[in-house]
């Protein structure tokens, strides 16, 4: 017998002859999907710990594909506001040809620069805790090293559905993919006395780290059965996802669960200097949102709807100095907690102390996020203001290492100064890890435009570089080239070897330095792929040495 999905994912079944896609212009069929009546290449039931799956061949046909399968239960009525618990057993083969839903959000179809194939779409639920696996192994007896993609969204959006994180690109280059939801928002991040109390280990908030970690413990467990090796795991994710590799380098419940690490926009000093969020705090937070949204305890907002949940509150005048209000009445900080448990101290303490998970890492920038822009509104007043404001005594020394004199000027070393300030901090991030850290890690600059009608107002912006590493263009209608094609097989590659060796480095592609093997130098992977200095000269890093040392 064969388990068919529920009817709320039926949208996105892989049964259908072409996925359509709704864009300003109406709909185009994004590509063609197989048939999920052909044989699927992973030959026969796959077997995991709840029960029996079958898969559907994914569009290249030599890869196998399972959407929805569940690593944790639902985690809904008592469940909510908890850590997740193991997934239900099963009966019969159920049938893994359906993405979930994602976890409760606000869906958009696009946000500029971030448009359709960039955002989730589709149901939202609570039962929300699946994951999906692409493979390339013939049998279970293959062992394939693991990439495991974690969404980014700011904590309050993201999900698998998002086209771009599609895992066919990297499974074709021989990795097992995995993609996962976890709880996003209130629901994935509130704390509250109540909840610290009843839990059993004695903290509350960070619900959708321990999804994460739910998830990769899953993984750890199962991907055999898939011709994935548990002992060759790569977990990468941008942006937030970035921040979630981080916290799980840092958490002693994830160790052992994974080999290798990227972190895409990214690492900085404030990755390390960061203090992060209190439980206190939040859970200080969490009892005055519940009590605005008249739950006298966490019984009571459990009772309540989640639609009544994650519905705006009334405005309310901000309290000086009361953390999490504002405009919109008290809310929940959609961020990870120093809870004791899941993160026992700051990422950057764990770090400085030696107790994080030692495993090589690659991370890297976009040129224009941080400051940086295709076209930056500085004029020589601002910029030179924004220098004595930003650096005070040292300011002379930025404007000499900087000079400008007409508007032109001032744009561009705008520009100059803002991507040779996040290289810096991302290199002295690097060098403060290896105060403690054993193994190497590679960084990148990304320079590349995405193309497409607004490509000269955004640019290489914040998250434009995903696609390429993920080897995902065919999930977006934008007008790509030779050239694109060509950069997506070089970074890709880059991100393949990395997770096969813990090197990105291979054949036929410009060698990477780790940091520290060379001078201070960094990738830039985009319009020419090849090592340069992490700043212009080296007087322009040790100011910015100088700067962060203050």
């Amino acid at each position: 017998m064969v388990i068919p999905k529920t009817p709320l994912r039926a949208r996105a079944a892989l049964g259908t002859s072409a996925l359509l896609v709704v864009v300003s212009g109406g709909l185009f069929a994004a590509q063609t999907l197989p048939s999920a009546s052909k044989h699927p290449v992973l030959s026969g039931p796959v077997t995991v710990a709840e029960g029996r799956l079958t898969g559907v061949p994914g569009r290249a046909r030599t890869l196998t594909v399972f959407k929805g399968v569940p690593f944790a239960a639902p985690p809904v009525g008592p469940r909510r506001w908890r850590a997740p618990e193991p997934a239900e057993k099963w009966t019969g083969v159920r049938l893994a040809d359906t993405v979930s839903p994602s976890c409760i959000q606000t869906i958009v179809e696009e946000r500029k620069p971030w448009t359709y194939e960039f955002m989730a779409h589709g149901e939202i639920s609570e039962d929300c805790l699946y994951l999906n696996v692409w493979t390339p192994a013939r049998n279970a007896a293959e062992r394939h090293p693991v990439f495991v993609y974690i969404y980014g969204g700011a904590n309050t959006e993201g999900s698998t559905a998002v086209p771009v994180y599609d895992g066919e690109g990297l499974a074709s280059k021989g990795l097992v993919v995995v993609t996962f939801n976890y709880r996003v928002g209130t629901m994935g991040w509130l704390a509250h006395p109540d909840l610290t109390r009843e839990a059993s280990y004695h903290a509350s908030g960070n619900y959708g780290l321990l999804d994460q970690i739910a998830a990769l413990r899953w993984v750890h467990d199962n991907i055999a059965a898939f011709g994935g090796d548990p002992a060759r795991v790569t977990i990468a994710g941008q942006s937030a996802g970035a921040q979630a590799v981080h916290n799980l380098t840092a958490s002693p419940l994830a160790k052992g669960l994974f080999h290798r690490a990227i972190a895409e926009s990214g690492s900085s000093l404030t990755t390390l200097t960061s203090a992060g969020v209190a439980l206190a705090a939040q859970e200080s937070d969490g009892a005055r949102f519940a009590a605005a949204k008249g739950a006298a305890n966490i019984a009571a907002l459990r009772a309540m709807s989640w639609q009544k949940i994650v519905a705006p509150l009334p405005a309310t005048a901000p309290a000086a100095g009361a953390a999490g209000r504002g405009a919109a009445g008290p809310t929940v900080r959609s961020t990870s907690v120093v809870d004791g448990y899941a993160l026992p101290l700051p990422t950057g303490q764990i770090f400085a102390q030696g107790k994080q998970n030692d495993v090589p890492t690659l991370t890297g920038m976009n040129a224009d996020e941080g400051g940086a822009s295709p076209k930056p509104t500085a004029t020589p007043e601002t910029l030179a203001a924004q220098a004595k404001q930003r650096y005070g005594d040292l300011a002379p020394q930025f404007l000499a290492l900087y000079p400008f004199t007409t508007l032109d000027d001032a744009r561009a070393i705008a520009n100059e100064s803002a991507r040779d300030m996040g290289r810096a901090t991302m290199y002295l991030w690097a060098t403060s890890r290896a105060k403690t850290a054993k193994t190497p890690v590679y960084t990148y600059f990304w320079n590349h435009a995405l193309p497409g009608p607004d490509a000269g107002t955004y640019g290489a912006f914040h998250t434009s570089e995903v696609p390429y590493a993920l080897n995902s263009l065919a999930m977006s209608t934008r007008p790509f080239t030779a050239k694109d094609h060509r950069i997506a097989d070089i970074v890709s590659s880059y991100w393949a070897n990395f997770a096969k060796t813990g090197n990105p480095n291979g054949s036929g592609l410009p060698n990477w330095p780790a940091v520290g093997e060379h001078a201070a130098m960094t990738m830039q992977l985009g319009d020419e792929t090849k090592a340069i200095l992490v700043t212009g000269t080296p007087a322009k890093l040790e100011f910015f040495t100088r700067v962060a040392s203050r």
